[in-house]
């Protein structure tokens, strides 16, 4: 039966729809950045008394039951049905109700509601770190660590993410959904300078003596070896890739080779220029879509507008693209990147506790993981088989490498958690803006970042 529905689901047509939705959510940027960048550590708190580990009859009951799941926007968001509907299949005696309390204050109503008394979700979603972060301090989520271990789910396949997640040793979500960073790529402008496309192997170095390559700085027929949108993840945050550093350190010395690199391309022409990218408000997806921009460091929820665009007849200069790891330092191994995550977690106040706890099994494993490929939305568990499902998506690029770029070894959170994350956000966001409109030397503003974070964290 699962075997069927996943068929039906993988109409193409289908699938470039429900991408196209995911993409435009996310692509009101910075919102999106909002939502990754701000996900940051948590304060310690005591450590909740651990779920007793269930029972494997408990978690096997045919008795009837319905699940009250916390969510937002269910007219536009496309996989909840279908999750629902593969484990409803395998599950005849759950009944799942959706209720939606919407995405604008989503993770305010939630917490709200949940440290109220009567509270009847069996599951809820968990938008972003630093409304998880909220959620753990208020105590209201189940430690899973018991109910984990005694069903022998393997962590390793979410790619160190939820290491990220995890606070003073317990873990309370699973992320089922995750949007990957790459680097985007207009295949004409290296076949037009006659130089070999970016693989999936890069240096930071080798990508940026390949993006000089095809730069052309001729007034009036320019074509920018790479971009940078002007959120500070598009710099910053490719220091923390060798996992030796966070963006909460409070010393950001790691920043300086990043910024260095940028600022030296923005001054040779090889990308544009910050200050006219602020002041023109020009978004990443328009300036990749005028043609002449060969690379861009961006996430994958990029992929569902491109090819959306590409097939409405709007984007006709960047119809020949394709999609690599993302650029690494030295000795870092391929596929490191920068990721985002949405989470499923059991309240406290679960009326089901064992039921909901197999539905978060479910949805955030490999079934699950399979129906959200077949809705083009990238799951946070992947494999060679969840892989071939999008890449199967019409208008996906076909060659083997932007099919290898969506394999992951390592994912970084572009904030593991941390309860002062909008603080530290302030001090970084201006820090940033300082360096690239070349109002402060890189040194100074580093000294700023330290001193600043490091006051914050000391609150």
């Amino acid at each position: 039966m699962k075997k069927r529905f996943l068929s039906s689901l993988l109409a193409m047509t289908m699938v470039v729809a429900s991408i196209t939705a995911c993409g435009s959510a996310a692509e009101q940027a910075p919102a999106a950045e909002v939502q990754t960048e701000t996900q940051t550590e948590a304060a310690p708190a005591a450590e909740p008394a651990q779920a007793e580990a269930p029972a494997a009859e408990e978690t096997a009951s045919d008795e009837p039951v319905t699940l009250k799941w916390a969510l937002w926007d269910v007219s536009s968001t496309v996989y909840y049905q279908p999750l629902i509907d593969a484990y409803t299949a395998a599950h005849p005696n759950v009944t799942i109700e959706m209720v939606d309390l919407g995405s604008t204050d989503y993770s305010t109503v939630l917490g709200t509601q949940l440290s109220g008394a009567g509270s009847d979700f069996d599951v809820v979603t968990i938008k972003d770190v630093p409304g998880y972060v909220s959620l753990v301090n208020k105590g209201v989520l189940e430690p899973l660590n018991d109910r984990i271990a005694a069903d022998g789910v393997d962590l390793s396949l979410y790619n160190g993410v939820t290491d990220q997640v995890t606070i003073d040793g317990n873990l309370y979500e699973l992320p089922f959904r995750s949007d990957i960073w790459v680097l985007f790529y207009n295949k004409d402008i290296f076949d037009k300078a006659g130089v070999a496309y970016p693989t999936n192997d890069m240096t930071w170095e080798e990508y940026d003596k390949l993006a000089r390559s095809v730069t052309d700085t001729t007034p009036g027929a320019e074509v920018y070896g790479s971009h940078y949108h002007t959120w500070r993840s598009t710099i910053q945050l490719d220091g923390i890739l060798d996992g030796k550093h966070t963006i909460v350190d409070g010393e950001y010395e790691f920043t300086k080779p990043y910024y260095e690199m940028v600022l030296n391309q923005q001054k040779d022409g090889v990308c544009m220029d910050y200050a006219t990218l602020k002041t023109q408000g020009l978004h990443y997806s328009a300036a990749f879509a005028q043609g002449n921009v060969a690379t861009m460091n961006m996430g994958s929820w990029f992929i569902a507008t491109l090819i959306q665009k590409i097939k409405d007849g709007e984007y006709t200069d960047c119809t020949n693209w394709g999609i690599v790891k993302y650029p690494h330092a030295d000795g870092v191994e391929a596929g490191s990147t920068l990721s985002t995550i949405t989470a499923l977690a059991v309240p406290t106040s679960a009326p089901n506790k064992d039921a909901a706890w197999d539905f978060v099994k479910f949805v955030s494993g490999a079934e699950g993981a399979e129906v959200m490929a077949s809705t083009g939305n990238i799951p946070a568990m992947t494999n060679k088989t969840i892989v071939d499902i999008i890449a199967s998506m019409d208008g996906f690029p076909t060659d083997e490498a932007s099919k290898e770029a969506l394999m992951t070894s390592h994912t970084y959170l572009e904030m593991p958690a941390n309860d002062k994350s909008s603080e530290i956000e302030t001090v970084l966001n201006e820090q940033h803006d300082l360096i690239m409109n070349e109002e402060v030397s890189v040194d100074d503003a580093i000294a700023a970042m330290n001193e600043g974070v490091q006051a914050v964290l000391a609150q």
